[in-house]
């Protein structure tokens, strides 16, 4: 029933998409927070790629070209932006190219598989963040894309909840145990993933408060950021679990300086409330031996991190500048070698930045790291506007989004967009949109704001925001 329910969704919002394709754009967000869950088509009649959410994306790039050629509208992504995105595409294809011109140890995997896993799929994810950012030319679309990609996260916040019982974090052991198999086999994303991913979300919902007024919305905007909070505590993700840390001290020392004053009572009140969240965090430290000394286990502490990464540096360091392409842990030997000699399975570094050193060496680090750093800045920028509620809103999001990769991706992660990226690309959009009004302000007084030839809600006019976004036009489509 639930498929079928899916399906109308997906129909309905296909059809939609050649009236408001933004708002089908939205739905298609919406839809990421139960993309992955088994009961979610993954083909249509056996083929490929054929399922329910790509369809619907299929729908909305057409209504968007339709209408964005109606509108007249522009490119208007910044320059330096713009240049980053190619040179991190260029790394993308580059990589993927010379995987498949040396296909060692890639027995098990059909070509089909890798073009759709590691080339289209790769690409698909920033699509909506690129769409996004051309559609987000209003306040009313600010909003509905803000809301659209917190939605997403207290959606998969409430499914962990749902799955894991209360009685789960009251054990590290049984915490570990229970969302192994739970969060992965009923929602779809890996714990992993899924803590990183809640890590910053919960951060990022906070971030919005500035934007209300009245004390009930302000009430049920800290609820989420709570709850978000809560359903990552009980994934059992330690690195997300030192991320959520770390995300905060930054945003809080960036300007919620007087939260900081509450730390010491979040930690005694964690350990009391979720004794098995604070156990499964230090999980490996003060082992005991059989001569009852007290010892730390380095591979327990790291789930074997410290164990490969000698042997990935070794790797890197065979091939500094080029890398060896895409899947380099597996096409150089280096998986199938840490199974046979240790018995652990490890198809990739479980580190993004060795990962991409490995894959695209240092020439194709030094193309997709400045683009992170570019938007930390922007997105740190707009986060301590003290004058704008909404730079410091969106800004925020995406600052704590953001930092949840950068951080996250030290014991995880990759700089490959997937699935679990796409809050963030959404939220990146929303911020350099945000930079475009901005430099549109400060330049010529005289120089329209919005383009000329765009109609409707986008016609140059009097802003109602000190960002520059207009509010929408009645009836205005599209």
């Amino acid at each position: 029933m639930r498929v079928y329910a899916l399906y109308v969704v997906v129909a309905v919002l296909c059809i939609y998409a050649y009236r408001d394709w933004f708002k089908s754009l939205c739905g298609a967000i919406v839809l990421m927070a139960v993309i992955e869950h088994p009961d979610m088509p993954k083909a249509i009649m056996d083929i490929q790629g054929f399922n329910p959410w790509n369809i619907l994306l299929l729908n909305v790039v057409s209504a968007w070209l339709i209408k964005r050629r109606e509108q007249g509208l522009v490119w208007d992504l910044p320059r330096p932006v713009n240049i980053l995105l190619l040179l991190y595409l260029a790394v993308v294809l580059v990589g993927f190219g010379r995987m498949m011109l040396d296909r060692a140890y890639l027995d098990d995997f059909t070509t089909a598989t890798l073009v759709s896993e590691h080339l289209v799929n790769t690409l698909k994810w920033v699509v909506p963040g690129l769409l996004l950012f051309d559609g987000c030319r209003s306040r009313q679309r600010l909003i509905m894309g803000l809301v659209s990609l917190l939605a997403v996260y207290l959606l998969l916040a409430v499914q962990v909840i749902r799955w894991m019982p209360p009685s789960a974090a009251l054990s590290g052991a049984t915490l570990e145990s229970r969302s192994r198999k739970i969060v992965q086999n009923e929602i779809g994303y890996s714990r992993v993933n899924m803590s990183m991913m809640l890590s910053g979300a919960s951060w990022a919902t906070l971030a919005v408060l500035p934007l209300l007024r009245r004390r009930w919305h302000q009430a049920a905007v800290v609820l989420a950021a709570l709850a978000i909070a809560y359903g990552q505590a009980l994934t059992g993700g330690r690195m997300g679990y030192a991320t959520w840390m770390v995300v905060g001290v930054i945003l809080c020392g960036l300007k919620w300086r007087k939260l900081l004053l509450l730390a010491p009572i979040a930690v005694v009140t964690i350990a009391l409330a979720l004794p098995g969240t604070a156990e499964r965090m230090l999980q490996g430290f003060d082992e005991t031996d059989l001569m009852g000394e007290e010892y730390t286990d380095d591979f327990e502490v790291t789930a074997g991190r410290t164990l490969i990464w000698p042997y990935v540096i070794d790797e890197i360091a065979e091939a500094p500048l080029l890398g060896y392409g895409r899947l380099a842990m597996v096409r150089t030997g280096l998986r199938d070698y840490l199974l046979e000699e240790y018995g652990e399975h490890f198809p990739h570094p479980h580190n993004a930045y060795l990962e991409c050193l490995l894959d695209n060496g240092l020439v194709g680090f030094a193309c997709i790291i400045p683009f992170y750093a570019l938007l930390v800045f922007y997105s740190a920028r707009q986060f301590r506007d003290q004058r704008d509620p909404w730079r410091a809103a969106v800004g925020g999001v995406t600052l704590a989004l953001l930092l949840a990769l950068l951080v996250a991706g030290f014991g995880s992660q990759t700089f490959y967009p997937r699935e679990g990226a796409v809050g963030l690309w959404a939220a990146l959009a929303l911020c350099l949109r945000l930079v475009v009004l901005r430099q549109a302000q400060t330049a010529a007084t005289a120089a329209p704001l919005w383009p000329e030839g765009v109609r409707g809600e986008w016609r140059a006019g009097r802003s109602s925001l000190s960002t520059g976004l207009h509010p929408a036009a009645p009836g205005a489509a599209g």
